[in-house]
């Protein structure tokens, strides 16, 4: 498929720029991929679509602080420092993106904090606007990244034009993250609250978590209209041996699997083996799913609603069916839902 099918034609105006008052009390739209029918929910209504035995599939990334605003030496300019990864403990090598990146150069020294109490300097230029710095401190390592997140601020994605906000600390993470590394929350898990979870566990649904940290390659234009030709970022994921035992048996027992979330898709699929099963994998994906993809781990799944020509779009589309999905998507729009992180749902079944 091509780059253009992807325009849903969203109104700017639909994105939601804070969370529900409640987070299992935003819109829930659910689209029955084999018939096309659309129905109006409330996200807590979504155990009646599962039984007892069915598991739902959670990604338990963590979301860190990654947004920082430095001043350059000497200039004293604004710099704005978006943490990605950190590339060594010992020497406090980060990977980051700066802005404007045309104003740092190596060797340039950044200061962050009131009193300036945390220094960087830049040792390399990965890409335009990508650059290496290593963090000037004398301290053990934790004391380290306990100063550097408290300088540090949510960060919101970037079509949320507006600064984060102390509720933003709670509301852009799951309840159930616990594995730091993403830049970019889950934003299906973010529908699920302590009540909604214990009323999972009565029911008799597992919930089973797998690990993708989201880096700022889901949210990359993509460039070319051959889709063939796109390349994802890659993202550090782990599925365990424990997963991998829980997954098959359940499926070899003929329960439904609910895939929480595109990341959480794009994990079990990447680990994909034999007869709807997967295989334990720790290390990194790069895996691009876009229509047609035939999906063996999954037989439903939770999605926020995605701006157009998104790679979440694309996995939507792949998995509901691309004229399904897309007219599901026109019924939000007219129905109104809210889309991106902080939007409304959508639940595809069979």
């Amino acid at each position: 498929m091509k780059l253009s099918e992807f325009d849903n034609k969203m109104p700017m105006e639909l994105i939601a720029t804070h969370p529900a008052e409640h987070r299992d009390e935003s819109r829930l739209l659910v689209l029955h991929k084999r018939t096309g029918e659309v129905e109006h929910r409330i996200f807590k209504d979504i155990l009646e679509y599962f039984d007892d035995g069915d598991m739902m599939v959670f990604n338990d990334t963590q979301v860190f602080p990654a947004k920082l605003i430095g001043n350059k030496e000497k200039t004293g300019a604004r710099i704005e420092v978006f943490l990605l990864r950190e590339l060594n403990e010992e020497n406090k090598l980060w990977d980051v993106l700066v802005e404007p990146a045309r104003k740092i150069r190596i060797g340039n020294k950044l200061y962050f904090g009131l009193d300036d109490s945390m220094v960087a300097e830049v040792i390399d230029n990965t890409t335009s606007r990508g650059r290496t710095l290593r963090f000037l401190y004398d301290g053990p390592h934790d004391e380290f990244k306990k100063n550097l997140y408290a300088l540090g601020s949510t960060p919101l994605p970037y079509y949320i034009k507006r600064e984060s906000e102390p509720e933003d600390v709670e509301r852009y993470q799951t309840i159930f993250a616990k594995r730091e590394g993403a830049v970019v929350a889950p934003a299906a898990g973010l529908h699920f609250s302590r009540e909604l979870m214990k009323r999972m566990e009565i029911k008799g649904v597992e919930a089973d978590y797998v690990t993708m940290h989201i880096g700022l390659g889901t949210f990359r234009n993509i460039d070319v209209e051959d889709l063939t030709k796109h390349r994802m970022d890659s993202e550090q994921m782990e599925v365990t041996d424990a997963f991998v035992a829980n997954f098959n048996r359940r499926r070899d027992e003929g329960h439904k699997v609910c895939a929480v979330g595109a990341s959480t898709l794009r994990a079990l699929e990447s680990a994909a083996g034999m007869n709807g099963h997967v295989k334990s994998y720790t290390g990194w994906s790069n895996k691009f799913i876009f229509p047609p993809y035939d999906f063996t781990t999954a037989d439903a799944l939770v999605t926020n609603f995605h701006l157009p020509y998104s790679i979440m779009l694309m996995i939507a589309t792949a998995f509901g069916g691309y004229d399904a999905v897309m007219n599901a998507y026109k019924i939000a729009i007219k129905e109104k839902y809210r889309f991106g992180a902080y939007g409304d749902a959508m639940l595809i079944v069979d």
